[in-house]
């Protein structure tokens, strides 16, 4: 059992979580139980991940995707009273860190999702910042973009979209999780053959198409399981808690 204060101050300072201009507040977003020992995570804190959380018995769920979102109705009402009035009847903490968990060296998504594919990270995709959010690097040996989408949809059981931008292998490669596919025009001032990330708009089939880049679409939800994930077994180890990942399935 550890106290509630413990565990969020010790992740808002692993996450330096005061360090960045996000899109939602991050740390504690909804105060439940002052001692915490199970502990559940998963991605986003829909109301079926709170339903599956509330029925562990956890005293805290910790996601990547919370609540609070600018520029969403601040009315408490539809899905956020029901979200919400699930967590506080069940006395359950709700903790969410966005960008200061795609970004940590150690625990963040995008390097998570390097170490699953067995790439080797070489820097950041924006190399003058520090927090930089995505990552570039090199795939152990060059494979063709086909044999790529077959190891990524292997390896996260999501068939990705790719875009064969050309014909030739790929070895360097970038990538940011999530919906970063604006970022595909860093990959390509970096000279990458390939850049992956978890979602695709309209323009991003031209860009790299006319750039001559291999584009990977593998999934928002599946290209961001692993950071919070490997926070959660982090926490566990290091407080001794009762730690559970739940997978609740988003086919985007």
């Amino acid at each position: 059992m550890v106290e509630r204060s413990t565990l969020v101050d010790y992740c808002n300072n692993l996450l330096e979580s005061d360090a960045f201009q996000d899109y939602c507040p991050n740390g504690l977003q909804v105060e439940g139980a002052g001692q915490v020992q199970r502990l559940v995570t998963g991605v986003t804190a829909s109301q079926a991940l709170v339903d599956a959380a509330v029925a562990t018995g956890a005293q805290m769920l910790l996601v990547h995707h919370g609540y609070f979102w600018k520029g969403e109705p601040a009315a408490v009402t539809g899905i956020k009273y029901r979200r919400l009035k699930a967590l506080l009847g069940a006395d359950v903490n709700l903790l969410a860190y966005h960008l200061p968990l795609d970004v940590h060296g150690e625990l963040g998504n995008n390097v998570q999702l390097a170490k699953l594919l067995g790439w080797k990270v070489l820097g950041g995709l924006e190399p003058d910042n520090p927090r930089s959010v995505g990552l570039y690097g090199e795939l152990p040996e060059a494979m063709e973009g086909g044999a790529l989408a077959r190891h990524m949809a292997d390896v996260l059981q999501r068939e990705p979209l790719h875009i064969a931008g050309n014909d030739r292998p790929i070895k360097r490669i970038a990538w940011c999780t999530g919906a970063a596919q604006g970022y595909i025009e860093r990959a390509i001032a970096l000279g990458a053959d390939a850049y992956v990330t978890g979602e695709v708009s309209e323009p991003t089939v031209h860009a790299a198409r006319e750039n001559g880049i291999h584009f990977f679409a593998a999934g928002h939800h599946a290209t961001e399981r692993y950071g919070v994930k490997a926070l959660g077994e982090h926490l566990a180890e290091r407080f001794g808690l009762h730690h559970e990942f739940i997978d609740i399935d988003n086919p985007v």
